[in-house]
C-alpha cells in the first residue's frame, strides 16, 4: 500500500482537529482511499503546550521551512490563518511542488487569483473545501456536482457567530450587546468579533463562491458588505408582523452581462428553509438550471467538521497521487484559461424589495410628507403601519416597499432624514424573496 506523507503547517484548533482524525481515522482512511496517509511533520511555534493527541512517530518542529522544505511530504495543510504568513508558506509550497490544502478563506479571497496561477505553474492541486461552510461539501457540490448546470442563484447564512446572535435576538428578545457576549462566552464569536459581525467573513466566503458557480476571478472588492451591529429586536419583532425574519445573507446571482454580489442583513420569508436555521448552524440554498434548488446544511465551523472536510481534500489528493494523475478537478471548477473577468453588480443598481423603519414626529402631515419623498424617487409604498406606542413624541413607521432600485431609496432616505418630520436615521432592511420553491 502506498505511503502519502502529509505536513501540517499550524497546530491550533484546526490543525489539531486535523491530525486527530489522520490518527484516530487511520484504518477507515487507509481503507477508504487505498492509502496510508501519514502525518510526517507538523510545524507550529508552539511546541510545549499539550493537545491532547497522541502523535507517536509525527515529529512536531518551530521551523516551517521543515515540512515545506520535506521532498518526501506529499502534501501540505496550511491550517495558520491570516493573509502574510500563510500566503508565503502556501506559495513556497507549491512552488515545491507540493499540493497544498487550505481552510484560509480570508487568504483565498484577497489572493486566491495568486495562489492558482501558481499551482497551475507547478502542476500541484490546491484544495479548500474547509473555507467555506465548513463541514457542508459546497465546493465539491459546486464543481463537481453541478457540472452540468448553470448556477442562477445563491443565498447562504456562512457566519455562525451572526446567526447564533440574531438566533438569540429573535428568540429571547435580548440586544445586540447581549447576544454577543453570550455568543463570546460559548466560543462562537472571538474576543475581537469585527471580521464575522460586519459581515467581512461572509464576504469572504461568497468571493469564493462566485468564481466556483460562474467561472469568474475570485472578487472581494467589489462584494457589498454590511453587517448586523444595527439589527434590534423592535425590527425582529416587526419583521415577524409581516412573515419575516433577518438573517445575514450572502447573495449571488447571475445576470446577463454581471454577477450579483453583496452581504447584507436581509428580511425572508418564514416560509423559506433558510429561516428556520438557527444558533450557529449554517446552510446554502443553490438554483441550478437542471437540479432546481438544493440546500446544505450543517456546522460551518468547530474543530471536527472543520477538519473532516480537510479531510475530505486531503483524502482527493491521495486518491489522485494513486493514480498517478495531477489536477484532475480545475481549482475553480474551469480550466484556468476558462476564468472570465465577469463584473459584480455596483449596490446603487440593485433592484430589490425594502423595509424602512422611520421614528416620526407625532404631527399632522409627517406620513404624507414621507411617502411623497418615496414617491418623487420612484419609490412605491406596499403597506405602511404605525407599529407600536408613542414615545418621547415620536411614532415609529413602518413600510413595506415594492421592488425598488437602491440609489433611488439610499437618496430618498437622506432627503427624508433632513426633515423635522424624522428623528435619527431610518432602519432599511432588504428583503429576498428567496428559496421558496
Amino acid at each position: 500500500m502506498k505511503t502519502i506523507n502529509i505536513g501540517i503547517l499550524g497546530y491550533g484548533v484546526v490543525g489539531a482537529g486535523v491530525a486527530k482524525l489522520l490518527k484516530q481515522k487511520k484504518q477507515l482512511l487507509e481503507s477508504r482511499t487505498g492509502a496510508v496517509l501519514n502525518l510526517k511533520t507538523i510545524a507550529d511555534i508552539d511546541t510545549a503546550t499539550n493537545r491532547g493527541i497522541d502523535l507517536g512517530t509525527t515529529a512536531l518542529v518551530s521551523d516551517a521551512n521543515v515540512v515545506m522544505d520535506d521532498p518526501a511530504i506529499d502534501i501540505v495543510v496550511e491550517t495558520i490563518g491570516g493573509e502574510t504568513i500563510a500566503r508565503e508558506f502556501i506559495l513556497k509550497s507549491l512552488e515545491n511542488k507540493k499540493h497544498v490544502v487550505t481552510a484560509n478563506k480570508a487568504l483565498l479571497a484577497s489572493f486566491g487569483n495568486d495562489l492558482v496561477t501558481a499551482a497551475r505553474k507547478n502542476q500541484v492541486d490546491l484544495a479548500f473545501e474547509a473555507s467555506v461552510g465548513g463541514c457542508m461539501p459546497v465546493i465539491k457540490f459546486l464543481r463537481e456536482s453541478l457540472v452540468a448546470n448553470d448556477i442562477k442563484s445563491m443565498s447562504a447564512i456562512l457566519n455562525g457567530t451572526c446567526n447564533y446572535i440574531l438566533t438569540k435576538i429573535s428568540k429571547d428578545g435580548s440586544d445586540f450587546e447581549d447576544a454577543l457576549r453570550k455568543a463570546q462566552e460559548l466560543g462562537y464569536a472571538e474576543a475581537e468579533p469585527s471580521l464575522d459581525i460586519d459581515g467581512f467573513d461572509t464576504a469572504h466566503k461568497l468571493a469564493i463562491l462566485n468564481s466556483l458557480a460562474h467561472g469568474m476571478e475570485i472578487n472581494l472588492k467589489d462584494i457589498y458588505v454590511e453587517g448586523i451591529r444595527n439589527i434590534t429586536p423592535k425590527d425582529i419583532e416587526f419583521a415577524k408582523d409581516f412573515g419575516y425574519i433577518i438573517k445575514l445573507l450572502a447573495i449571488g446571482k447571475i445576470h446577463e452581462d454581471y454577477v450579483e454580489a453583496r452581504v447584507h442583513p436581509t428580511m425572508i420569508s418564514s416560509s423559506n428553509p433558510l429561516s428556520h436555521v438557527d444558533g450557529s448552524m449554517n446552510a446554502i440554498a443553490i438554483d441550478a438550471d437542471a437540479t432546481g434548488q438544493t440546500i446544505l446544511y450543517g456546522h460551518g465551523a468547530g474543530m471536527m467538521p472543520t477538519a473532516s472536510a480537510v479531510l475530505s481534500d486531503i483524502a482527493d489528493i491521495a486518491r489522485n497521487i494513486i493514480s498517478g494523475i495531477k489536477r484532475r478537478v480545475p481549482i475553480l471548477g474551469y480550466p484556468e484559461d476558462n476564468i472570465k473577468s465577469i463584473p459584480i453588480l455596483p449596490m446603487e443598481e440593485l433592484y430589490t424589495k425594502y423595509y424602512l423603519r422611520f421614528e416620526a414626529q407625532d404631527h399632522p402631515g409627517v406620513l404624507a410628507k414621507i411617502s411623497g419623498i418615496l414617491g418623487e424617487n420612484n419609490i412605491s409604498i406596499k403597506s405602511v403601519h404605525q407599529k407600536g406606542r408613542k414615545s418621547n413624541g415620536k411614532v415609529p413607521i413602518v413600510m413595506i416597499t415594492h421592488t425598488a432600485r437602491e440609489a433611488g431609496v439610499q437618496h430618498a432616505l437622506k432627503q427624508i432624514s433632513k426633515t423635522d418630520s424624522v428623528v435619527g436615521r431610518p432602519v432599511v432592511i432588504r428583503i429576498e424573496e428567496i428559496a421558496e420553491e
